[in-house]
């Protein structure tokens, strides 16, 4: 095959084959075909696009690249979930352990943090002694043992998407559906699940801030599951502001724990309880989705999700003491209210800003190698629609009292929210499910 010939043809917009598709993955990873013609095929895409079977094919190919994980030894259905990303997305620390106390499987391989959005490895890695790089042996044991394992995406999954995202980002290629559908999408297929349950977030916070977008994402994301044989649904949920109340590392497992024990943010558990029935209609656990709500609000009640996440704590060396004192969590050298500067009604709270914020106080990476203070965070006391009196604390910044980043992060804070004199209502939170065939989307009100 011809590389200049593939690039013109889909600069062309026409339509690849499997085996063209393969032949340019395979070609850049073992580097017989250079970053500048790649780099021309993903501009292609860009501007043309690709059908819905090339994108399967690309992310098939991104698959073959690597290791995949052969979770056939666990005994039963494994569900999975992924976010597309957001702020304050405690979710998966809550959803992972309900679920598994509910019936379902959780053999999940979470990645670490990514612009303004946390990882969950780095969340838990705040607790003491807690182990997130496992051989996968160790991981399967533990999952057949208490439903529920989640540690760190090995690198060697995909390592066709490693490469060609780091391309993506330096050529202004990132913004591609079909690109960003095979890129999430070769790393969760390459894990081995039997299911994936999809977050696919849009508004200010999310990497795809229009619904119709997010709309697009969600089908193709679903499409290519559906290719390689895995039952795959989404939910598009909304993030204009943060999720929950705790945006950090440390400060998102106290608020885990929190919900987890019955008193979380409302928005965070609605999440939780659409996406875990999902999840447990979805592995054949319950037969409805309001089935599936009763089981998971009934294992809140009786704290058997706060038991589960405490097996999981022990089982991978963590000190399982931190569930009933969240005080041998990280903590910060200082807490600083953030006071507002007028009286009224919040009206915005920018979700991706706030994320800024936080990254600029320390909760977040400059470079990839760079350790992350697990301590540091912002504690939200007002959310869209809430009053606030002049001087009333609109959040606390927990900081290790560097000025140099607290005075940045204040008044990236700061700007980020918006108070004036009408009461508005919260931003939607659920938009749409998506499935191989429709979308289903959620009244307004």
């Amino acid at each position: 095959m011809n590389v200049y010939e593939l690039i013109k043809k889909k600069r062309d917009g026409r339509e690849l084959s499997a085996e063209e598709i393969n032949f340019l993955v395979s070609g850049f990873v073992d580097g017989r075909i250079p970053d500048y013609q790649m780099t021309a095929f993903l501009m292609a895409v860009y501007f043309k696009g690709m059908r819905i079977q090339e994108s399967c094919d690309l992310t098939t190919a991104m698959v073959a690249s690597g290791e995949t994980v052969d979770l056939s030894k666990i005994n039963g259905f494994n569900i999975d979930k992924h976010s597309t990303g957001g702020v304050g997305d405690t979710t998966t620390l809550v959803l992972a352990p309900l679920v598994a106390a509910s019936g379902g499987i959780v053999a999940k391989m979470s990645g670490r943090e990514l612009g303004h959005t946390g990882g969950t490895v780095d969340k838990l890695e705040s607790i003491p002694g807690m182990q997130v790089e496992l051989l996968k042996e160790k991981f399967i044991d533990i999952v057949n043992d208490i439903h529920v394992s989640l540690i760190a995406q090995t690198a060697r999954l995909a390592p066709a998407d490693k490469k060609i995202y780091a391309l993506r980002n330096v050529t202004a290629t990132v913004d591609s559906i079909p690109l960003i559908a095979s890129s999430i999408m070769s790393k969760k297929l390459a894990a081995g699940a039997d299911g994936i349950v999809l977050d696919v977030k849009t508004g200010a916070g999310a990497f795809m801030q229009e619904y119709e977008d997010a709309v697009e994402l969600a089908k193709t994301m679903v499409y290519i599951g559906e290719c390689a044989g895995k039952k795959v649904v989404a939910l598009i949920t909304g993030m204009e502001q943060p999720l929950g109340n705790a945006i950090g590392n440390a400060i998102e497992i106290k608020e885990a724990i929190e919900t987890l024990k019955g008193n979380g943010p409302r928005d965070l558990v609605d999440l939780v309880l659409e996406l875990g029935s999902m999840m447990l209609v979805a592995a054949g656990i319950e037969s409805s989705p309001s089935a599936a709500r009763r089981t998971l609000q009934k294992n809140i009640a009786q704290k058997k999700g706060l038991e589960k996440l405490a097996q999981l704590v022990a089982a991978q060396g963590g000190n399982p003491e931190v569930i009933e004192n969240p005080g041998l969590l990280p903590q910060p050298k200082t807490k600083i209210e953030i006071k507002a500067g007028a009286a009224g009604f919040i009206e915005k709270m920018n979700a991706l800003e706030i994320g800024m914020a936080s990254r600029i106080l320390g909760a977040g990476r400059k470079t990839k190698t760079e350790p992350i203070d697990l301590s540091i965070g912002i504690l939200l006391k007002k959310k869209i629609g809430d009053r606030v009196e002049k001087g009333e604390p609109l959040a606390i910044f927990y900081s290790d009292g560097n000025k140099h980043k607290i005075d940045p992060a204040k008044a990236r804070f700061l700007s980020a929210c918006t108070i004036g004199d009408r009461r508005v209502d919260p931003p939607r939170l659920f938009y749409a499910k998506v499935s191989a065939n429709t979308v289903e989307e959620f009244n307004p009100s």
